[in-house]
This record gives C-alpha cells, structure tokens and sequence, in this order.
C-alpha cells in the first residue's frame, strides 16, 4: 500500500475488519461506504470482497490522494470523496458501512485538526469520532443496512452497542483480536494506567468488531379492524 507522509498506516485493526467482512461475505453484491478510509486499504479489500460499488471518504488531504494512488496503482473501482463523515456522500444510500475511526483516549477532547493525530486521537474517552458515526450511520444506510466498525475495547464496547441500540439498530461484537501496543499506546501507557484504563504492566489492546443492522422498513399503516387502510 503506498502512503504519503502523514497518512495512517494499515495495522492490526485494519486488517482484523478487512478479515471480518471477508469472512461474513458482508459486502458481496453491496455498495459499500469505507468512511475514515486512511490509504483506502478497506475500500480495496471491499472491492477484493465482490462489492458492487465502493465509494471512500476522509477528511485529509494526504489520506485522500494516498487512496486514490492506491486504487489506481489496483486498478480498482473506488470513487475517493474529501469531506467529514457523511457529509460528502449526503443524500445518498449504501447497503454496508465501514469504519475504523480514531478511538485511543487522549488528554484532551480537543481533537487535532492539522497532525496525524487525528488519525488516531479520540477524546477523552475515545469515543468522539465513535459517537459520531453511531449517531449519524442511518442517514445513509438503506433498511436492513449494516454498519461494520472496529475499535479499542479501551474506547468502550458496550457503549457503542448501547448507542446503536438506543438508535434502533441490532448490535453485537463478531470478532475480537489481541493486537501488541503500537508506538502511540507505547506512548501512552503510562497516562492511561494513571487513569485506570490499563492493568499495571498490561502491554496489548483488545480489538473488537461492531456489526449493526439497521431497522427494516416500517411495516404498512392498517386500519382499525386490523387490515391494511386504503386510499381512495
């Protein structure tokens, strides 16, 4: 995968959600959403996966040149759009949406805006992008649509299942993962022992998978003796 300077770096929880809608045949035949898509890795491995469309979205500059090279350079049917979440892509529905969002705690809820942090900072909790796309997933998810997203344990699991839940969706975890702590939680450790989040010593994060379905349709009005109303 070719990546600009300043672009995040397909890791272990990229790959634990490319094996994940792999394995589940999640996004064959669908048009599919990869918002937060970094170099475009999960846009292509939708595409490998027999999508139908494959449309990408970020927010960065670097990240949206890095996977439009790549789409090119595999010659890959990805339409690359800049914008925050789901803003570029208004008005529009896909049958699956996939996430990797910034999820690590950090000191402040102030998120970077111009660093490479933001590829990775998630607020205070973790959960400022997450929260975010939990609450604004069903606007371009058709009936029955589905949201699969990975994100750190440390960030909250029943959280997000609880957030999606109150949004009307089916959530559950389908795949976890011990991943070793990269440079950044390395960097970290210390801070977030000091806040109770890590065990004394612990090195590895947990990984997990969301996967949410949206509500079907609304079931057909019907009229007080229980058969459906009609229109004259």
């Amino acid at each position: 995968m070719l990546r600009l300077p300043g672009t995040y770096r397909a890791q272990g929880d990229t790959a634990l959600l490319a094996g994940t809608l792999a394995r589940r045949g999640a996004v064959a035949g669908a048009r599919v959403l990869d918002v937060g898509t970094g170099g475009g890795a999960l846009a292509l491995a939708a595409v490998r996966a027999g999508a139908r469309s494959v449309t990408a979205v970020d927010l960065s500059l670097r990240s949206v040149a890095s996977a439009r090279l790549n789409a090119l350079l595999h010659r890959a049917p990805v339409r690359v759009l800049r914008g925050d979440l789901f803003a570029p892509v208004r008005g529009r529905s896909f049958d699956v949406v996939l996430a990797n969002p910034p999820y690590v705690p950090a000191e402040t809820d102030v998120l970077p805006r111009h660093r490479p942090g933001r590829s990775w900072d998630g607020g205070r909790d973790g959960r400022a992008v997450i929260d975010r796309i939990c609450d604004g997933v069903a606007d371009v998810l058709v009936p029955g649509g589905r949201l699969l997203m990975v994100q750190s344990a440390l960030a909250d699991e029943e959280a997000t299942l609880e957030h999606l839940r109150r949004n009307g969706f089916t959530a559950t975890v389908v795949a976890r993962a011990d991943e070793p702590f990269g440079p950044v939680m390395r960097a970290r450790a210390e801070a977030l022992r000091a806040r109770g989040l890590l065990r004394p010593g612990q090195a590895h994060e947990e990984l997990v998978v969301v996967e949410a379905t949206a509500p079907s349709a609304a079931p057909a009005p019907q009229g007080r003796d229980g058969g459906f109303e009609s229109v004259a």
